[in-house]
């Protein structure tokens, strides 16, 4: 089988590694898969897995006439059979390059925490919690399915090559203090409340017990982020919390933890590491992983919405403070998520799903031109409410370029109880 997996885009993420982490593993078994799209970091990971790269045109108002132009020549040119586009832009562009008799089939993965409306009902999905799929199979989307974010468990593990010791010396810090580890993008969206909070309940917790955190990862919302830190720091009269930029490879990040703060993907993959997990999410939310919690996170993915911010420092604290003064605990909840992210979680049960859902689109037989024509004039509809909707909130301000994550299916859930 002949696939080509198109990420949203090569910069450091969760839904890009788990795109090409699983473009590995699928290969592995037998089969011709290369990555398309904008060049950017992840790119030489690409080359590490021994994936081929192709660069796409430069992208602009999505989807990208150009894109979809050359992705058409490409798959025709390649006789390539599944075209794999993680996210909305690269499915939209997917799903008019295999457009018509005979092409590839076009499929794809929403990781996000909500899927765009737009992605039309016929084209086969995957989604990332069981709790989104239940949301699209009730708006009749009938060629959906579950996909949980796969964790590459022999990468990501502690061993010799995550060097913790030296990437802490890096950062002018030891393992001599508890040490509480945030891998994520500094998005303004989901991720910058809880860094946030994070850092206020570190600060707070040295008053008593000696705790650092470190801080990987990039995005709009840094300089939020150092103003914060740099706060912090100042009122301790030391450093405590550190922030260590984006990472090619965040493997150290995780491994030089006590414990990880996280939510998606990066918590999966700090749970890899046999590291105690506290779930981030917004409106306050904070809770450890556990078997009281996991029946919870199973359903919803590693998220959650809080009743509000107040008292969310306090939360946290005392999460931190049990599990600082507590290392058996910490050991034993350790165990615990590296024992549920290789049963339910591992690369390879992942890839063999995958697999199937290949077969299975290119098994299904089209209902026919009409059919087809009638989803895509529903699917543009509702794509231009949605570029409508967007031009309205710039001029008003509340503009998102994150916007499906912004509005998570959790929140929605929350808010109708």
């Amino acid at each position: 089988m002949k696939i080509l997996v198109y990420p949203h885009d090569l910069a450091i993420g969760g839904s890009q590694l788990n795109a090409i982490e699983l473009a590995s593993a699928v290969k592995a078994l037998g089969h011709d898969v290369a990555v398309y799209g904008q060049p950017g970091p992840l790119v030489d990971r690409v080359h590490e897995l021994g994936l081929e790269f192709i660069p796409s045109p430069a992208v602009h108002r999505r989807p990208t006439p150009g894109v979809v132009r050359h992705l058409r020549r490409t798959v025709k040119q390649r006789g390539v059979d599944v075209v794999h586009a993680y996210e909305w832009p690269p499915a939209l562009e997917s799903a008019l390059a295999c457009a018509g008799r005979g092409g590839a089939a076009a499929t794809a993965t929403v990781m996000s925490m909500s899927v765009a409306p737009f992605i039309p009902n016929n084209m086969p999905l995957l989604v990332g919690t069981e709790q989104i799929l239940a949301a699209e199979k009730a708006r009749g989307r009938g060629r959906a399915a579950l996909l949980e974010p796969p964790v590459d468990t022999v990468l990501n593990a502690v061993s010799d090559d995550s060097r913790p010791d030296a990437f802490l010396a890096g950062l002018g810090t030891s393992k001599d203090v508890f040490t509480v580890s945030i891998v994520s993008r500094l998005a303004h969206q989901m991720k910058l409340e809880g860094i946030l909070c994070a850092i206020t309940a570190v600060e707070r917790l040295n008053a008593t017990l000696p705790v650092q955190l470190i801080i990987a990862g990039d995005g709009p919302a840094r300089a939020e982020v150092e103003q914060a830190a740099r706060a912090a720091n100042h009122a301790l009269g030391t450093t405590r919390i550190i922030l260590a930029g984006e990472l090619d490879d965040p493997r150290p990040a995780y491994a030089c933890a006590d414990v990880s703060i996280g939510m998606g993907g990066s918590a999966l993959r700090a749970m890899a590491f046999e590291l105690p997990l506290i779930v981030q999410g917004e409106s306050g939310y904070w809770q450890l992983l556990d078997k009281s919690s996991v029946q919870t996170f199973l359903w919803q993915g590693w998220y959650g919405v809080g009743s509000g911010s107040e008292g969310a420092v306090d939360r946290l604290m005392i999460i931190l403070e049990r599990l600082a003064t507590s290392p058996r605990l910490c050991a034993q909840l350790g165990q615990f998520s590296r024992t549920l992210v290789c049963e339910r979680f591992s690369l390879e049960v992942a890839a063999h799903k995958q697999l199937e859902f290949y077969k299975e689109a290119l098994e299904f037989a089209p209902a026919g031109p009409l059919d087809e024509l009638r989803h895509a004039t529903l699917a543009a509809g509702r794509f231009l409410n949605y570029k409508a909707t967007q031009f309205k909130a710039k001029l008003v301000g509340r503009y998102s370029l994150d916007d499906f994550n912004a509005t998570p299916v959790a929140v929605a859930e929350q808010v109708k109880r």
